[in-house]
């Protein structure tokens, strides 16, 4: 019984491991339409209310992330229910207060891009009679305030959430009438003036009253920054890219590419959007950044950052569903999903520059600690026989 246990045991520390090289080096851009349908399962059993309780935007993420999947999916239907649910009660609770923008900058700039993807879709008068509106109450708002940042809540402001925005004018000006290219052109301008200083990156937080860096860049923000930036001007969207590539992009220890919440050089504190950070990296900042690379054409740091996320990430698949960490932080999942989705709205795919090519050797340390420990159950065993048989000659 006891070489039964052993035997079954090695067998499955050796499949472990090949599984590992296996998700190591096949593509991992599949499973869509799986996380789709395991978030729509979590999100209809109360899975947004529980990530309010961890999350300021919780419910809202959940939500926003699973419908703008299901525009680059074409779903449609799931993209009208998930903006439903943000367009509710619940979906607007975090976003009170007297600001220039109703429901402020963040809540108005990711509901205006999913609306104006789902009317992209599907053309529906009353769709695009909406988008048409919101845009331009949107764009009023930046025409009216002394920086490029509109508060997210009131008296904070966050230049993430006016790029997010922002880009919905792009999208407007492309289903619609263009109307709006004065306004990015004015944006654009005053963006570049009031970059962080030690990066020449947009920066993470600004004064609300005038647009002043507050804090530096970090990953978090950089990430999500450069998703949207390719939509609202190519030649900037390319500058931060590669600025972003230069500062936050780390391989501790010799193990994958990751991005770091902080630049290379800097160190700070975790906070509730970075989650944990370990040796430095943010691990949401890592799975955001695989759709930045997506819509830069960046291919090899999309694939690695993908392969990685497969093996940190322990999948768990089925003919149906296909979840993260077994499931137990949806947010993750969604996050994951709509990165792995990434595509252009706006503008047009940009080529592959070779210069940002990642080598396939990063996964050469990771391969040879899979090889490692599915080699080691049957070294071993090979190792107690000779013992063996030595001490019976």
């Amino acid at each position: 019984m006891l070489r039964v246990v052993r035997l079954v045991l090695a067998v499955a520390i050796t499949a472990a491991a090949a599984l590992g090289v296996a998700r190591l080096t096949t593509p991992a851009d599949g499973g869509i339409t799986r996380q789709l349908a395991f978030l729509r399962s979590e999100l209809e059993s109360g899975a947004a209310e529980d990530a309010q309780q961890q999350f300021p935007e919780g419910y809202f993420f959940l939500y926003a992330l699973y419908g703008l999947t299901a525009v680059d999916a074409s779903r449609l239907e799931d993209a009208r229910w998930a903006l439903t649910h943000l367009e509710s009660d619940a979906g607007r609770a975090p976003f009170t207060g007297d600001m220039p923008l109703k429901y402020g900058v963040f809540y108005r700039g990711w509901v205006n891009w999913l609306r104006g993807g789902i009317a992209a879709l599907s053309r529906d008068p009353g769709e695009l009679r909406q988008f048409e509106q919101d845009s331009a109450e949107i764009a009023a708002a930046f025409d009216a305030s002394p920086t490029p940042y509109l508060t997210s809540y009131p008296g904070q402001a966050w230049p993430v959430d006016s790029t997010v925005a922002m880009a919905s004018l792009r999208l407007h000006d492309k289903v619609l009438t263009p109307k709006y290219e004065e306004t990015t052109i004015v944006w654009l301008a005053n963006v570049r003036a009031g970059l962080d200083p030690a990066t020449q990156l947009i920066p993470h937080t600004v004064d609300a009253d005038t647009g002043e860096p507050t804090s530096g860049a970090q990953g978090t923000s950089q990430s999500i920054i450069n998703r949207f930036l390719p939509e609202i001007d190519a030649d900037f969207a390319t500058q931060q890219y590669t600025r972003f590539r230069t500062w936050f992009l780390d391989a501790p220890l010799g193990l994958g590419p990751a991005v770091r919440e902080y630049p290379v050089g800097f160190d700070g504190p975790a906070n509730v959007d970075s989650g944990p950070l370990v040796l430095g990296i943010s691990l949401s900042a890592t799975a955001v950044t695989i759709g930045a690379a997506r819509v830069h054409g960046d291919a090899s740091l999309a694939t690695s950052l993908s392969q990685f996320g497969e093996v940190a990430g322990w999948p768990l698949a089925t003919p149906w569903t296909k979840r993260y960490a077994f499931g137990l932080a949806p947010i993750g999942d969604a996050f994951l999903a709509w990165s792995k989705s990434a595509r252009l709205w706006v503008a047009a795919p940009p080529a592959e520059l070779p210069s940002r090519y990642i080598s396939v050797w990063w996964r050469l340390p990771l391969l040879t600690l899979f090889l490692a420990v599915g080699a080691a159950p049957w070294l071993l065993r090979a190792a107690v026989r000779r013992r063996r048989a030595g001490s019976s000659a």
